[in-house]
């Protein structure tokens, strides 16, 4: 089935974010969107073709999103989503398929990323404020994602790993 664009996606499509650990820009982004758009025109759960959209947000930022009402992910589905992307990490140099960073803006706009005790750390020494933009790759449907995918730090859950010294 050919890819959907995420806009014509309904809110409640399940969705799943993947954060690079660091930006892809050039080459890397256009061999991981060719191998990511093959995959997803081709992906199917029982033999049925999934409605999928996907989104390439800052260099960091694929989305994927799927429309349930017609077809939904199976576990082996998914599966095949998550080897695809973990087989094309060493032709990137990036990971994608990581769990516990956290993607936050940093003074000069630039997006980073860390695990949650540098993010704590960066917290204490003033360096991420509750003002801070931060990205929730934790959202499970579009709608979510379009409405909370990046929040300033005290919208999410992000706050609790921070003590702002501005709001203590």
């Amino acid at each position: 089935m050919p890819l959907v664009e995420l806009k014509d996606l309904p809110d409640d499509a399940r969705t799943w974010v993947f954060g690079a650990n660091k930006t892809l820009d050039g080459p890397a982004s256009e061999t991981l969107l060719s191998e990511v758009d093959r995959f997803l025109s081709q992906w199917k759960a029982h033999g049925s073709p999934l409605t999928v959209g996907r989104d390439w947000s800052y260099e960091r930022f694929l989305t994927v999103a799927l429309d349930q009402s017609t077809a939904g992910a199976s576990g082996c589905s998914i599966d095949g989503l998550f080897r695809s992307l973990k087989a094309l990490e060493p032709k990137l140099g990036a990971s994608l398929v990581t769990s516990g960073l956290v993607f936050y803006r940093d003074e000069n706009d630039a997006i980073q990323s860390v695990d949650r005790e540098r993010f704590s750390t960066l917290g204490a020494e003033g360096k991420i404020q509750s003002s801070t933009s931060v990205f929730d790759p934790t959202v499970t449907t579009l709608g979510e994602w379009r409405s909370r995918f990046e929040l300033e730090a005290s919208q999410s859950w992000h706050a609790g790993l921070i003590h702002d010294k501005q709001h203590v």
